[in-house]
C-alpha cells in the first residue's frame, strides 16, 4: 500500500514515541530518597520493608489506601458508557 513519504511503520513509531514520553514523564515525577520513618498524616511508624520497597514513601499503608480511594473517586466515568455521554 502506498503511503507517500511516510514509512510503513510511521504510525506505530509515533505511538511508541508517545508511550515512551509518557513513561519518562511519569518516572520523573516519582519520589526518590530514603523516605520517612513515620507517616506524615497519622504519625504511625512506617516499617523498614515498606521504606525499602517504596523509595521516598511518606504515608503508612492505611493512609496511602485512603489517599488512593480519594483519588479514584473523582466522579469521572473512565468507561465512557453511552448513557453517561448522553447526559
Amino acid at each position: 500500500m502506498a503511503t507517500g513519504w511516510a514509512g510503513d511503520t510511521a504510525v506505530q513509531d509515533q505511538i511508541d514515541a508517545t508511550v515512551e514520553d509518557a513513561i519518562k514523564r511519569a518516572r520523573s515525577q516519582l519520589r526518590s530518597g530514603p523516605g520517612l520513618t513515620h507517616c506524615e498524616e497519622c504519625d504511625a511508624a512506617i516499617p523498614e520493608a515498606r521504606r525499602r520497597a517504596v523509595p521516598g514513601v511518606r504515608l503508612c499503608v492505611e493512609c496511602q489506601a485512603l489517599h488512593d480511594e480519594d483519588a479514584a473517586s473523582t466522579g469521572y466515568n473512565r468507561r465512557g458508557s453511552k448513557d453517561s455521554q448522553l447526559r
